[in-house]
């Protein structure tokens, strides 16, 4: 978002009549004021421009990377579209915030992190982005209306914002990767704690699920693989490139690249894919098509590099239809009747020599469940999440999915919701079932009791403190200049001003 108005910077200073210099200078020199009026610091003795008449202007500078006026503006805007609220004034705490993300996105150049960060995860962080936003209008229909912008040209927008996120995410883990606490550190933080400081452990649950994926038929998929054929003969026949029919046409978050994924060890990809992808030899020839859990694609290699592979591909999903949906929805409604009743249904008992005297939810996640991740496992849901390392079967209310969120909060223990519909993680509609298998209520945390908790607190202290002071020093290392119209905020980190 920040490089888009680069141009208009650019553009404003030719208006202005000083374009002089290279580009590097002219950015890092920024715009000074002096009463009303904006002076180039560089040719303050010569032309003196009305601050009204500037579109755009510098306010910040971060080593050779200025921080625009628009950028504050774009970011307030995606804040109060998102609900979120800034600590302290936002004409401050903005752009020091994305000076500090400019820290860390150097430093993660400098130790090479940006090539841990592939097109593929960058486009299932905005498919996952574009999911939450739908989960919380309606639809996607809704979101369009409500943003204004296609879809297509949401996954445009925050391609570059998701790369930076999760680049500024991968510093932070590398800073922090080696941090450690012992249990006598956790019981003396907990002792030293005031009674009124002693942390509120919110109420967790665990949760069973089973998926089903409505059908998709015979002629809907062999509509995707005629398209995708189409697309083939195309590029074979040289009349328009993979990389155009990849922009106009591709259901993945790469398309605005033209599909290309950048340099990923076969482990970035599912295997499906990476098996073609990784026997690729020839450049100028295009792959069979390949079916994945994320729909039909077609793929083109563009290099080799060690054991990594650059390719570009188009992905196009199958439609589900209304009547798949209800079907499913049946399905799983028997299910759930029959879990309640504690009888095998009717559906399976054909199937069976001997008809057992009971029939629990995870009878019925080994038989009708499709989600891979949790039938191993009896349905229970895992909540993982890699930036903290944290692997756990317990959710606060907010980690569960929405959808699945919803329905929890409306069952007691051991009781089968009804069925309904959500988004996985591949972005499919399917549709579900879940029991609440357990609930703990909020309470005073304990050493014996949630010991794991209050590690967890001590650690997230010791990492804060620790990427803190390391933002001190970088920006103690680095080159500043602040607009003086910004010198009087009382910033997070001290440096800034010099």
């Amino acid at each position: 978002m920040i490089r888009k108005y680069f141009s208009l910077f650019l553009l404003s200073l030719t208006v202005a009549t000083v374009l002089a210099g290279s580009l590097h200078s002219r950015m890092s020199e920024g715009l000074s004021h002096v009463g009303d009026v904006a002076i180039p610091s560089d040719s303050a003795a010569d032309v003196l421009i009305p601050k009204a008449s500037i579109v755009d202007e510098v306010i910040w500078v971060i080593g050779d990377e200025p921080i625009l006026k628009s950028d504050v503006e774009q970011m307030r805007m995606q804040a109060a579209s998102d609900g979120i609220r800034f600590k302290g004034d936002p004409d401050c705490a903005i752009p020091e915030q994305i000076a500090v993300q400019k820290l860390f996105l150097h430093q993660a150049v400098i130790d090479s992190v940006d090539k841990d960060v592939t097109e593929a995860d960058i486009a299932a962080g905005v498919e996952d982005q574009i999911n939450r936003w739908v989960d919380m209008i309606g639809s996607r229909e809704k979101l369009e209306e409500y943003k204004k912008e296609s879809i297509t040209q949401l996954r445009a927008e925050l391609h570059d914002d998701m790369r930076d996120r999760m680049l500024v995410q991968k510093m932070q883990q590398k800073l922090v990767q080696d941090i450690k606490v012992t249990p006598a550190e956790v019981r003396r933080y907990f002792a030293e704690l005031p009674e009124d400081s002693i942390p509120f452990v919110p109420t967790e649950y665990e949760v069973q699920i089973i998926t089903l994926t409505p059908r998709i038929s015979d002629e809907e998929i062999n509509r995707v693989k005629d398209r995708l054929r189409e697309f083939t003969d195309r590029i074979n026949r040289g009349e328009t490139s993979f990389a155009t029919l990849a922009r106009l046409y591709s259901q993945d978050g790469s398309a605005r690249n033209g599909g290309e994924l950048g340099y990923t060890g076969r482990a970035g990809w599912v295997p499906e894919f990476a098996n073609v992808a990784f026997n690729l030899t020839d450049p100028k020839k295009v792959s069979k098509i390949v079916e994945s859990e994320y729909g039909f694609h077609i793929i083109q290699l563009i290099d080799k590099r060690g054991d990594k592979v650059n390719a570009r591909h188009i992905l196009l999903k199958p439609e589900v239809s209304d009547s798949a949906i209800m079907v499913a929805m049946e399905r799983l409604d028997s299910v759930a009747a029959a879990i309640r009743a504690d009888q095998v249904p009717e559906m399976i008992r054909k199937q069976l020599i001997t008809i057992p005297d009971h029939f629990t939810f995870e009878d019925a996640v080994a038989v009708f469940s499709d989600d891979k991740k949790t039938r191993s496992n009896h349905g229970i849901m895992a909540n993982v999440n890699m930036q903290l390392g944290k692997n756990t079967t317990k959710f606060r209310l907010q980690e569960l999915p929405p959808e699945v969120a919803r329905m929890v909060d409306t069952l007691s223990v051991g009781q089968v919701s009804a069925p309904f519909q959500m988004i996985n993680e591949s972005g499919k509609t399917v549709c579900a079932i879940v029991l609440l298998k357990s609930r703990v209520d909020g309470h005073r945390a304990t050493v014996t009791e949630d010991f794991q908790v209050l590690k967890d607190l001590v650690l997230d202290k010791r990492r804060e403190d620790y990427i803190h002071q390391w933002v001190v020093n970088k920006i103690k290392a680095t080159y500043v200049r602040i607009n003086p119209d910004y010198r009087s905020c009382q910033y997070e980190y001290d440096g800034w001003i010099r």
